[in-house]
């Protein structure tokens, strides 16, 4: 009776040990399936170059010091709200696109590629949609001048969700879809061509309350975008 008991106490626990064993090997398979994504308490160069991001756009006041905390979740939410995204402070592979930052996780080169052309085509149709096309393509040239530039962010998404840079961005119409004319003038900018001649600003003189912007000398008029350096 003793050794009958001894048995089934020892399978028992064999069997409590397998199962144990079992439910860790899938927490590892699925904690290794799941897309890389940066959330409260991750740490590490993601998580930096999502907070230099963030604070040269004018979205996060903190440090850049690779620590994903309190600050860094209530900037990505206020990034995800401004841009249409899902407002839950985690930098997922959504967010971090949108953000310009790409890994071996979400993402290859062509896709990047990709990216940024639809991207900058959701500008140009946000911002010039009904211009000719020659204005779209010279919205798009903008957005490259700014990149080459020293004094703007140096990748498209970067310069187009600098705050306060683009009305497309603020009111939300960088998130409607694109027009095929949209995304033909975005390659072309992509391409090199600049039919604002080296520009770094346009505005619209109907409409244009800034004094400032007034001065910057005129490169071309096209539609109704007045282009300057």
């Amino acid at each position: 009776m003793i050794k009958n008991k001894k048995k089934i106490i020892i399978i028992g626990l064999l069997l409590s040990a397998v199962i144990a064993i079992t439910v860790l090997i899938i927490v590892y398979k699925n904690s290794n399936s799941v897309e890389a994504l940066s959330k409260y308490g991750s740490r590490g160069s993601e998580v930096s170059q999502i907070q230099t991001k963030l604070k040269r756009w004018g979205y996060y006041n903190g440090n850049v010091d690779g620590i994903y905390g309190t600050q860094t979740v209530n900037a990505v939410k206020y990034f995800q709200r401004k841009n249409g995204l899902a407002v839950d402070g985690i930098a997922g592979p959504a967010t971090l696109k949108a953000m310009g930052i790409y890994t071996s996780s979400t993402t290859s080169s062509g896709s990047s590629n990709s990216s940024n052309v639809n991207l900058l085509a959701r500008l140009i149709y946000g911002e010039a949609r009904g211009e000719p096309y020659t204005g779209q393509v010279a919205v798009g040239a903008v957005v490259m001048n700014r990149v080459k530039s020293s004094s703007f962010p140096n990748s498209i998404s970067g310069v187009i969700y600098q705050s306060g840079s683009f009305d497309a961005v603020r009111d939300g119409q960088i998130n409607l879809t694109p027009d095929a004319t949209a995304k033909k003038a975005a390659q072309d900018a992509l391409n090199g061509w600049d039919p604002s001649y080296g520009a770094i600003y346009y505005f619209n003189p109907s409409t244009a309350t800034n004094k400032w912007i007034w001065s910057r000398p005129m490169t071309i008029t096209i539609g109704r975008h007045r282009f300057c350096k």
